[in-house]
């Protein structure tokens, strides 16, 4: 992307302190209300997490909503159906979809869909997917729509079928089908150049939503650095636009593995980077601002839960240690924070396999704190407190985007934001008046260290008014939200 002239006004900002690679700690918070094994963990808008569903003593529509401030976890709406092996995306506009995923009575896989609201919490029915799965992946597009995609379907067949959930109308219409994947833990991972990552093993996909159609990608071409086809089961997306793959189950055979590769988006290929330091599957894979990635707990070839963590640093292309989880667990959930933190919940101990019956399922959670904490990024304002009229810009004129000079749907704005740290590759996403924006830039604010300037497109379809809500989301994680005018 590259970066207009533009005129901006002054900001007094202050300068940002320095990151370093450390071990980090964990300690205890929660507990959850009831166990949850096979459920999502959602990062809302206002910094809370929400635990969906999963096999729980209440039945899998239990949800619940973990509050940082507090370090408590307390009751929400339950969901309109019970489901487990679903997925959770949080919209532009603040909601979260849940949709699919698998429960009794009878055992079957869904087609149904919900959305849950934070400001009333409460889930209402949306339009059914078009084809019922569980254990498929989601991810939000650049457009603000929702690709679905994969998984089994109710024979328990494995799936190459995609859709995609459009926000404004409520429905899912079709779109390509991806091209046979390999069995596995998959995420799909929306990557800097805006297509979306779907793999991790023999045959990847690339989903493009402009054109709507995957490519493959990808192949490990590892053979003497892995002499197995592998399934990993944890993916995350570095702060360098590459994809780490860990641990799994090699040809489905051997168990768990210390695996790991990149995916390089820039060659299409993967490469060899270093080992984890401990053989795991069904484990989690967090990004952290300072661009590494903590790996933590799953369970081993005996099936035994580990505490163990790591971190990938992809500076020397390996790991290090993170300490030790107060609780081994393996089906866990880890979410990363406003406050750089990362809140480890559910799951299962002891090594007893999947599905565990609930005497091992855990209501235990932890934090684990690394030794910066970086915090979700900061929108600017007129005022000091970081509400009301924000310090966005008119990129031609410079001018305060107010009821004085708005904005209109088309045009190129500007502001300041920290948090998104220096040299990293993934694009902030802006969310105006609950649509996602386009990306034009951002890099370094000139003459600001520390701080970024994002450059964005005022979408269409927002509802013209004074005081137009506009937060930044990075890493999964919301600013505070500001207003703008729009005409």
């Amino acid at each position: 992307m590259k970066r207009a002239r533009t005129a901006f006004p002054i900001l007094v900002l202050a300068a940002s302190g320095h990151l370093c690679i450390g071990q980090g700690i964990f300690t205890a918070t929660g507990p959850t209300t009831v166990p949850h094994i096979g459920h999502t963990a959602t990062l809302l808008a206002d910094g809370r997490v929400l635990i969906a569903g999963g096999s729980t003593p209440e039945g899998p529509a239990a949800a619940e909503l973990y509050d940082p401030t507090t370090g408590t976890f307390r009751r929400t709406g339950s969901m309109t159906t019970n489901r487990g092996g679903h997925t959770a995306t949080l919209l532009a506009d603040g909601r979260v979809l849940i949709a699919g995923g698998a429960w009794s009575p009878p055992y079957s896989e869904l087609a149904s869909a919900e959305l849950y609201d934070p400001a009333t919490e409460t889930f209402t029915p949306t339009g059914a997917m078009l084809e019922a799965r569980s254990g498929h992946v989601a991810a939000l597009l650049p457009n603000g729509k929702v690709l679905v995609a994969g998984g089994v379907d109710i024979a328990g067949a494995e799936i190459a079928s995609a859709e995609i959930y459009d926000p404004v109308t409520g429905t899912f219409s079709p779109t390509a089908d991806m091209h046979p994947s390999c069995y596995g833990e998959n995420t799909a991972i929306l990557l800097a150049g805006g297509s979306v990552f779907i793999g991790g093993c023999g045959t990847s996909d690339l989903y493009d939503s402009t054109t709507g159609t995957f490519d493959t990608t990808g192949g490990w071409e590892l053979a003497d650095y892995f002499p197995f086809d592998i399934w990993p089961d944890a993916q995350a997306l570095l702060t360098n636009g590459q994809v780490l793959v860990t641990g799994g189950d090699p040809n489905e055979y051997i168990g768990s593995s210390r695996f790991a590769a990149v995916y390089v988006p820039d060659t299409g290929r993967f490469r060899a980077t270093g080992s984890m330091s401990g053989a795991r599957e069904a484990h989690t894979a967090t990004t952290l601002p300072d661009g590494t990635a903590l790996i933590s707990g799953g369970s081993s070839n005996s099936g035994q839960t580990t505490s163990a963590a790591e971190l990938y640093d992809p500076a020397i292309g390996g790991f290090v240690p993170a300490g030790s989880m107060i609780t081994g667990r393996a089906y866990h959930t880890a979410t990363l924070l406003n406050s750089g933190q990362v809140l480890i919940a559910g799951g299962y101990a002891d090594g007893q396999g999947f599905p565990a019956n609930q005497s091992i399922s855990l209501t235990s959670a932890e934090l684990y704190i690394p030794p910066v904490l970086v915090a979700a990024p900061v929108l600017f304002s007129l005022s000091s407190g970081g509400q009301g009229q924000g310090a966005i810009w008119h990129g031609v004129t410079g001018k305060v985007a107010s009821p004085s000079a708005p904005a209109v749907a088309g045009e190129i704005l500007s502001m300041y934001t920290s948090g998104l740290g220096n040299g990293n590759m993934i694009p902030p996403q802006v969310a105006v008046g609950g649509h996602l924006a386009e990306t034009q830039y951002f890099g370094d604010a000139p003459g600001y260290p520390g701080y970024s300037q994002v450059n964005f497109r005022v979408p269409d379809g927002i509802t013209p008014g004074s005081a137009v809500p506009v937060r930044l989301i990075y890493l999964g994680r919301s600013s505070n939200e500001v207003t703008i005018a729009v005409n």
